[in-house]
């Protein structure tokens, strides 16, 4: 409920966040799909850093 207004800013890092989840769970499975997550989750903190 109190998640509703969120900054552009904070939505960017949540998604960071579950991506390095994501990319780490992956790790143990599949190599190829983490790096990929990785990447994704790169590119979303230069976007973040790009709002600071």
């Amino acid at each position: 409920m109190f998640g509703l207004f969120k900054s552009k800013k904070e939505k960017l890092i949540d998604k960071y966040n579950k991506l390095l989840k994501q990319s780490y769970e992956l790790s143990n499975v599949s190599r190829k799909d983490s790096d990929s997550k990785l990447a994704e989750a790169n590119r979303i903190l230069a976007e973040i850093e790009k709002l600071d």
